[in-house]
């Protein structure tokens, strides 16, 4: 539907004054943030979405660092490294600005900024009492990710972690798991019992060996989850854990079914059974015949699984709804038998009797709202079986065997590529760390230095890393000292597909860490949000999240919020009904939105969040054709991008001149732009007389000779390349075709001739700059799109060449072009997952009417259980282990791996109630909700509303929003309900047109000439001193430390040092590793963190230092890294004068940056041998700055690590 107006959801009026706007003493929870902070005890806090969990774990920091010996006692980890940056600027700011007490911009005006100045001036006393400068050695505050955490772990014990010289971490490592599953299957080769799995499991997927490499590629990524589960695990108990399963759902069932009804209940099934045993049918009603005396229920043992078959079958049809009807198929025939002297109609009556009792007692059980009851019942029809077939155990056995040397080929693939994922990176900390019965000295150590752990988003852990913290925490007591603060909020974990288990925070708030009791505490206040949409939220989400808690299924219910903000005017919640699929009006109305939202407040943020990035296929387009520029977060493809699909074509082109495809991408390019007339006549393969005349003479008057014909039979087998290099072929153009030709043969020859002797990526970016590629871009975005593909190239080339370039291309896919550089960030577009931990003004989420895919098929299916109590016949202490097979190629469905299967998908379910609620949780002013649902024609002649197909986003809040639906329909004319699935209306065609404007470089282009030679000429001698002499008698890490330091402290210059200072230095930490690692350091990782650490100190030194902020500030003619060329004696030699200026009084100075450092006490001693040193050098640069004027200039020498400076003069 096109039109369909948007209905408010939840509408307010003028804006009350009932609650005041973040005043501290008013917050409902108060008491329960002060409680967190207690750094004698441990907690696990729950706080929800805007409920300011990021302050409570600063505010825990500064306190515990009142209370310890040493900072690094305390480790924060959190998952990314945003976030530890965040937590680590904020840190650092709220310790600066307490010591800058009494300057006006540094006043609390909240009761959490007041409570936080008032725990960092404590902490400050501390600092000055202990000489810890935190400060100065920020660095000293250990806040972390999971992953660098694992790494420092793995590199203090190489031996144990089995990993030796430390390798390489990556984000992507499928092709690695790839490589290692074909080494798995080559097994087959061999004569022992692994070529025999590996057999066996061919046979049993049809010989799919494309398939299987998937597979056990899928597999091995998620290594983490399954290897623990598959040793030493036998038949006996594996089935005891399907027997726990079903005694487990029958007993639930028990507990669920009303014991009002249950009488009733057990004289309806025993007359339906023998019904039904009296007749001959069959039916699962009939296994309840057996049952006992009147009034007995089914229990929970193994044996009354029929009987509950039974009540499911009398009680719900087979897609799981609640019976409305029933039938002598069921047990209850229209007329029974009523015997001897009855009435005729006697035997009608008692069945109809009974129908109606039957049809009362559902009719009951749906009114009361028991749709636990309902799927419960519906469950036990699913259940697995008790015990595997012979078939079933045979192909597990391979898989279960067969996965650990796909683990060991995966090892093998690491230690040859020098490469690890994350995965392996934990599993090596795990080992480095021992069992908590036998702990290395590793972890020990620990045991002694970490005293106090915070972790952030804690929901998010997967197995893994709640593993690491166990063992980190092993042997730790309450009330010795040392405590940890676990915060998360279980209705946000929605990263499942990064083996997050929401369970875990559910049992350490139930039982705690190992031996550590963790108290629960629940967070309430909302300071994001409006109260409108916190009201919303409130009451929307209670019907969407589950009522009860179950630590097994992940299943979370909701915990309300309290609005701190003021209420606003209009509309807080608004939904925006669609129609069969017409996703191109919800595009539009997008568009509109944005466009009201901007009119509205100019300055305000708007987000669009998607659930998957196909969701933006009409939007983007809408967008762009409106001008509207956006920032778009990991959305678009880098593939897709016009400049890079170009410089790919190109690259083929020039692996392969036989590329047929690629060659004529590359014709069809802008630098070329050939006319599709021009190409097929180039390109064609069947044989054309050259321009001429009708009756096959040549221009020139002549008759076609053999020669031509040949030529002709020639041409039609030949590369594209060989046809443009072929003067008869190149007849065939146009004049402005053949001038374009001419000039990529030119530059393309040339390049295919150094084809290999060179890097691929000077090759190709050399071929792109001659061929005038950057003169066919006009928006700046395009140059870091075609630098990112130039960089991919260059890591992916191996002696100028690739080795395999579908390999390149699926790479390719799989990396996302960078934001809109000219966009100012008021407009962002990012999925669900990208947008959590943010927040925007207004937030649109549209495409909640479409489905998700279905998810793929794994090898085998594994489900560790976490039990809501003791009780289990595996007796493994609560936890129970499902496994199950992949089914067979052809096979009906293994009822095993179904349950297992039906079990992640409700798992999946759950957490789609938690990403809409992310989703929704994003918006502080208000909040948009679009979706599509299908209305077809009534039997009555009337529109039909269909409810949303059950994987969508719009199916979870479908009780609350139906109505809006309903009355959209409603006013909605005919012709509106008509729309097709790609929004086309029946009995109207609609028009497509394709727009072949082509966009190329002018005919005659040339490379800009070069710009002429600067005309100096120098007139007087100077000593020549090379620039490396700082670093002469220096290490390769101090070398390296001094280059990074000089980029800086050139953007610090060229930015404004006012704009900087010890919180924005901090934030910076690891981009000056990764350009430390970058420019070549090789050390260990404590080397490589020292350096780090030498860059901060020295940024951080200038930023605040007053010298430092002078030379960096503003000045008269100011210059950084200038490069001046000086004649000696015929030789040319070049200098970089690091910065130079004149000052308030019009003095000149050259200023050199030292990054050396000095560990004795004679510091002023040693800056005087420095300027000793380096006198000839300042005094080479102050001659080059004096010419031609012959002005005064004075020389200096900065010091940032130390702070410390030397000057002087012409006269020395």
């Amino acid at each position: 539907m096109r039109n369909a107006s948007p209905m408010p959801m939840h509408k307010t009026g003028v804006a009350p004054t009932l609650v005041p706007d973040l005043v501290q003493n008013l917050v409902p929870d108060a008491g329960e943030r002060h409680r967190a902070i207690d750094p004698a005890h441990s907690f696990v806090v729950q706080a929800p979405a805007g409920s300011g969990k990021t302050g409570l774990l600063i505010q825990r920091y500064l306190k515990l660092l009142t209370c310890v010996e040493e900072p690094e006692e305390i480790v924060a980890i959190t998952f990314t490294r945003k976030a530890a940056a965040e937590m680590r600027e904020r840190l650092v700011a709220a310790l600066a600005q307490a010591k800058n007490t009494g300057h006006p911009s540094t006043t609390p005006e909240t009761g959490y900024e007041r409570l936080t100045r008032e725990l960092a001036d404590a902490v400050l006393r501390r600092d000055a009492k202990v000489g810890w400068h935190i400060l100065d050695n920020p660095a000293r505050l250990r806040i972390q990710t999971f992953d660098s955490l694992c790494a420092s772990l793995v590199s203090q014990m190489p031996v144990l972690s089995e990993f030796g010289s430390q390798p390489q971490s990556i984000e992507n490592a499928f092709d690695l798991y790839l490589e290692a599953a074909r080494a798995t299957i080559d097994l087959i080769e061999g004569e022992d019992a692994a070529a025999q799995d590996v057999q066996r499991l061919l046979e049993h997927l049809d010989n799919d060996v494309g398939r299987i490499e998937t597979l056990l590629a899928e597999m091995l990524a998620r290594r983490d989850h399954w290897l623990r589960h598959i040793y030493g695990k036998d038949r006996e108990e594996l089935e005891a854990a399907l027997r726990s399963t079903r005694c487990e759902a029958l007993k639930r069932l028990c507990g669920l079914y009303p014991p009002a009804m249950q009488e009733e209940l057990v004289e309806l099934v025993r007359y339906a059974a023998n019904n039904l045993a009296d007749s001959g049918r069959s039916s699962d009603i009939a296994g309840y015949e057996h049952l006992g005396g009147l009034g007995a229920m089914p229990g929970h043992e193994e044996q009354d699984a029929a009987c509950w078959h039974a009540v499911a079958e009398l009680s719900l049809t087979k897609d799981g709804f609640w019976r409305k009807q029933h039938t002598v198929r069921d047990g209850f025939p229209a007329s029974l038998n009523a015997g001897a002297g009855a009435a005729a109609g006697t035997g009608k009556e008692i069945a109809k009797s009974w129908k109606d009792r039957a049809g009362a007692l559902v009719s009951l059980l749906a009114s009361d709202g028991e749709d636990l009851l309902r799927q419960a019942l519906h469950d036990v029809r699913q259940l697995p079986p008790s015990a595997y077939t012979e078939k079933q155990w045979e192909v597990l056995g391979s898989i279960t065997r067969l996965l650990p040397r796909a683990v060991g080929q995966l090892k093998l693939v690491f230690q040859l590529s020098g490469e690890v994922d994350f995965t392996e990176v934990t599993q090596g900390a795990l080992r480095a760390l021992g069992e908590p019965e036998a702990p290395t000295d590793l972890a020990l150590a620990l045991d002694y230095r970490i005293r106090h752990l915070l972790i952030d988003e804690f929901q998010d852990t997967s197995i893994s890393q709640y593993e690491l913290i166990s063992k980190l925490v092993a042997g730790w007591e309450a009330g010795d000292g040392r405590t940890v603060l676990a915060v998360g909020d279980p209705m946000q974990s929605v990263y499942r597909f990064r083996e997050a288990e929401v369970g875990l925070f559910l049992r350490v708030r139930a039982g705690g860490i190992g031996n550590l009791t963790l108290h629960p505490i629940s967070l309430s206040t909302n300071f994001r949000s409006q109260r409108g949409i916190v009201e919303w939220v409130n009451e929307t989400f209670a019907g969407v999240m589950p009522e009860r808690e179950n630590i097994s299924a992940g299943a979370v219910p909701y915990t309300p919020s309290v609005a701190i903000r003021n209420l606003l005017g209009g509309t807080a919640v608004t939904v925006h009904p669609f129609f069969n699929d017409d996703h191109v009006a919800e595009a539009a109305q997008v568009v509109e939105i944005i466009a009201q939202a901007r009119r509205k407040n100019p300055s305000s943020t708007t987000a669009i969040l998607v659930r998957n990035r196909s969701h933006l296929n009409e939007i983007i387009p809408r967008l762009k054709e409106a001008g509207l520029r956006f920032r778009a977060i990991e959305i678009e493809g880098l593939s897709h991008r016009p400049v890079v699909q170009d410089l790919l074509a190109l690259t083929r082109a020039l692996m392969h001149p036989a590329d047929r495809m690629a060659w004529l991408a590359l014709l069809r390019a802008p630098w070329c732009g050939l006319t599709l007339m021009d190409i097929h006549a180039i390109a064609s393969t069947h044989s054309e007389p050259p321009p001429g005349n009708v009756d096959g003479t040549s221009a020139d008057g002549g008759v076609g000779t053999e020669s031509s014909k040949a030529t002709n039979s020639r041409v039609s087998g030949q590369a594209v390349w060989e046809s443009i290099n072929d003067d008869y072929c190149m007849a065939r153009v146009s004049a402005d075709g053949h001038a374009r030709l001419l000039r990529l043969r030119d530059v393309l020859n040339e390049c295919l001739a150094n084809r290999c002797r060179q890097f691929l990526r000077a090759t190709v970016e050399g071929a792109w700059l001659a061929l005038g590629g950057p003169a066919c871009i006009d928006d700046p975005t395009a140059f870091e799109d075609a630098a990112a593909y130039l960089d991919y190239l260059e890591a992916n080339e191996n002696a100028g060449s690739v080795p395999d370039l579908a390999a390149l291309e699926e790479g390719l896919a799989r990396l996302f072009a960078l934001p809109d550089v000219k966009a100012d960030g008021a407009l962002q577009i990012m999925t669900i997952h990208k947008a959590k931990g943010l927040e925007f003004d207004c937030v649109i989420v549209p495409g909640l009417g479409r489905a998700s895919r279905s998810n793929d098929k794994k090898l085998f299916m594994w489900m560790e259980r976490l039990q809501d109590d003791s009780h289990t016949e595996a007796g493994n202490g609560g936890k129970d282990l499902l496994l199950a097979p992949i089914q067979e190629t052809g096979a009906e469905a293994d009822r095993i791996y179904s349950w297992l299967e039906k079990l992640d998908n409700e798992k999946e379910a759950l957490e789609d109630g938690r990403l809409l609620y992310v989703a929704a949780t994003r918006a502080k002013q208000r909040l948009h909700l679009l979706g599509c649902t299908s209305v077809v024609p009534g039997r009555t002649g009337e529109w039909e509303l269909k409810p949303p197909a059950r994987k969508t986003l719009l199916s979870k809040i479908w009780p609350m929003v139906e109505r809006v639906y309903m009355e959209a329909a409603a006013r909605a004319k005919p012709s509106d309900m008509l729309v097709s699935a790609n929004g086309e209306e029946p009995g109207r065609r609609r028009e497509y047109t394709i727009d072949q404007s082509l966009l190329r470089l002018v005919s005659g282009w040339t490379l800009p000439s070069a710009p002429a030679p600067v005309q100096w000429k120098a007139q007087q001698h100077i000593l020549p001193v090379r620039r490396d002499i700082e670093y002469s008698w220096a290490g390769q890490t101090a070398r390296l430390v001094g280059n990074v330091v000089h980029r800086w402290l050139q953007r610090i210059a060229e930015h404004g040092v006012e704009n900087w200072d010890i919180a924005k230095v901090e934030v910076l930490r690891d981009t000056f590793r990764r350009q430390l690692v970058a420019d070549g350091i090789v050390n260990n990782e404590d080397d490589i963190d020292a350096a780090t650490q030498r860059v901060v100190t020295a940024l951080t030194h200038a930023v605040s230092d007053p010298r430092g902020q002078w030379l960096l500030g503003r000045q008269q003619e100011a210059r950084c890294e200038l490069r001046m060329t000086a004649d000696f004696d015929g030789e040319y030699m070049e200098f970089v004068i690091d910065r130079t200026f004149r000052d308030r009084n019009g003095q000149r100075w050259v200023v050199d940056y030292k990054t050396s450092s000095h560990e004795g006490g004679d510091v002023e001693g040693f800056l005087t041998r420095e300027q000793e040193r380096y006198r000839t050098q300042l005094d080479c640069y102050a001659a080059l700055m004096r010419m031609p004027d012959d002005e005064p200039v004075r020389r200096g020498l900065y010091f940032p690590l130390l702070k410390g400076w030397r000057e002087w003069g012409d006269e020395g």
